[in-house]
C-alpha cells in the first residue's frame, strides 16, 4: 500500500498559501483549511523585506508583486517633536549581496492573491473554505484533524498537519504547545489616508518617527492606486475604549497632532489591535508544524512578523518535500523548528523589541545617543551594510541556513 503523503494546512493566509504552493510544486497533495467564507482582503502587513523576497523569487511571485506593489528602496528616522531627519539608509548598499536590494510594499491579500493564482492550477492542492479545524489527533503514522465543514464535521486525515492559522491557533493549542513571551501595555492604532505624505511633508515610502510621547510610523501602500495610501501606526492606551479611540473627533486629533494640515484628514480605514511578543516552546510536535503567527508574533515596528512566516514556509516546505518524496530523515523536521525558532528569538523578538524601544524613549539623553547613533551608522558605509543586512533579515537567514543537523545533538 502506498503511504499516505497528504499534508493539512490550517489557515487560508499567506503563509498557509505559501506552504500550499511550494508542496504542491514538489507533487505533494494538500488539503488546505481556511476557516472563512472568503479570503481577506483587508490592509495587514505589507513590507516585503529582502530576505523574504529572496525565497518568493525563488518561487517566481516577486515579479507579480512588483507590479501590483510599490519598490521602496529608502526608509527613514524622524525624530517628531523637532521635525528633522535623522537618517535615511538605502538598500542599494546591498546589491551584490542579495538579488533584491531593496523592499517591495505589497499588501498581504495580494500576495495571497498571486499565490491563489498558481494554486488554481494545481490539480493536488484543494482548498476548503468554511473549514476550521476543532481538534486533532496524531499517532506515529498520521494525524487527524476533526474539522467543521458547512455540512457539520468531518475527519481529514493526513501525513502530517501545518498550523499555519494565526496567533490565536487551534493548531498549537490542540497540540499544548506553549506560547512563551508577554503582550505589551499599550495597543497599536492603524489609520489608513490618502493624504500624501511623500508629496507634502518630504516623507519616503517607510518613515518612522521617535517622539517621547507618541511614536509613529509612516508608510504607503499601492492599494487600488496610484496614488495609493498612506498608513500610520500610533500606541494607544490599552485602558481606553474602543470606540473612542476609533471616533472621528479622536482620529481626527490623533492625526492633526502629529501632522498637522487645514483640512480634516479622510480616513478610509481605521484599526485597532493588541500587540503581543511571543514565540512557541517548540515548531513541531510529532506531526504538528507551526509556522507564521501561530509559531511567533511580534509588534509589527520594522515589518519583521509576515516576513519571518513566509521564510517559515520556505524553509518547511522544502525539508517536508523532501522526507514525503525523497525518503529524507523526519530530523529535517526537527531542524526545521530549530533554525526558525532559533532566529525568531535572536533575531524577530530582539530587533522588532529594540525598534519600539527606539521610537518610544523618553529621556532625553537616550534619545539623543539614539539618534547619535543612527547618524554614524547612516554616514558609515560598513556599519549602514550591516545595519541594513539585519533590517533586511539577510542576516537572520544567513543565521538560519548555518545551523545543521549536527546541532540536533549539541
Amino acid at each position: 500500500m502506498q503511504k499516505d503523503r497528504t499534508v493539512l494546512i490550517a489557515g487560508g493566509g499567506p503563509v498557509g498559501l505559501f506552504c500550499a504552493l511550494l508542496l504542491g510544486r514538489a507533487g505533494v497533495p494538500v488539503t488546505l483549511f481556511e476557516s472563512g467564507p472568503r479570503f481577506l482582503d483587508d490592509p495587514r502587513a505589507a513590507t516585503t523585506h529582502p530576505a523574504t523576497l529572496e525565497v518568493l523569487g525563488a518561487a517566481g511571485l516577486v515579479d507579480d508583486m512588483e507590479k501590483t506593489g510599490l519598490v521602496a528602496p529608502t526608509f527613514q528616522f524622524w525624530d517628531r517633536p523637532s521635525g528633522k531627519l535623522v537618517a535615511e539608509f538605502d538598500h542599494k548598499i546591498l546589491a551584490g549581496e542579495t538579488p533584491y536590494p531593496t523592499v517591495i510594499q505589497c499588501e498581504q491579500f495580494k500576495t495571497s492573491r498571486i499565490m491563489l493564482d498558481r494554486l488554481a492550477t494545481m490539480p493536488n492542492v484543494e482548498i476548503l473554505m468554511e473549514h476550521a479545524i476543532v481538534s486533532l489527533d496524531q499517532d506515529s503514522s498520521r494525524v487527524t484533524a476533526r474539522v467543521k465543514t458547512p455540512a457539520g464535521e468531518k475527519a481529514f486525515t493526513g501525513a502530517y498537519l501545518i498550523g499555519a492559522d494565526g496567533g490565536r491557533s487551534t493548531v498549537r493549542k490542540q497540540s499544548e504547545i506553549p506560547f512563551e513571551g508577554f503582550t505589551w501595555p499599550e495597543r497599536f492604532l492603524v489609520l489608513t489616508t490618502p493624504f500624501d505624505f511623500e508629496k507634502e511633508l518630504g516623507y519616503c515610502y517607510r518613515s518612522y518617527f521617535a517622539d517621547p510621547d507618541e511614536w509613529c510610523n509612516c508608510f504607503k501602500v499601492a492599494a487600488d492606486g496610484p496614488p495609493g495610501l498612506w498608513r500610520t501606526v500610533f500606541p494607544a492606551d490599552a485602558s481606553a475604549v474602543e470606540a473612542d479611540l476609533l471616533g472621528d473627533e479622536v482620529v481626527q486629533a490623533r492625526l492633526q497632532r502629529f501632522f498637522p494640515q487645514a483640512k480634516p484628514y479622510d480616513i478610509v480605514h481605521r484599526n485597532l489591535y493588541t500587540t503581543h511578543q511571543r514565540v512557541a516552546a517548540t515548531f513541531r510536535k510529532g506531526r504538528v508544524l507551526l509556522a507564521g503567527d501561530s509559531a511567533h508574533v511580534n509588534n509589527s515596528i520594522g515589518g519583521m512578523g509576515l516576513n519571518g512566516g513566509l521564510q517559515d514556509a520556505a524553509n518547511l516546505s522544502e525539508k517536508l518535500a523532501s522526507v514525503l518524496m525523497d525518503n529524507a530523515p523526519e530530523a529535517l523536521l526537527d531542524l526545521y523548528s530549530l533554525q526558525r525558532r532559533t532566529v525568531s528569538i535572536e533575531f524577530v523578538q530582539e530587533q522588532s523589541i529594540a525598534n519600539k524601544k527606539r521610537l518610544e524613549a523618553k529621556e532625553p539623553a537616550e534619545r539623543e545617543r539614539n539618534f547619535d547613533a543612527l547618524r554614524k551608522t547612516a554616514a558609515d558605509p560598513e556599519k549602514a551594510r550591516d545595519f541594513l543586512r539585519r533590517s533586511a533579515m539577510l542576516t537572520m537567514q544567513r543565521r538560519a541556513d548555518s545551523i545543521t543537523l549536527d546541532d540536533l545533538a549539541a
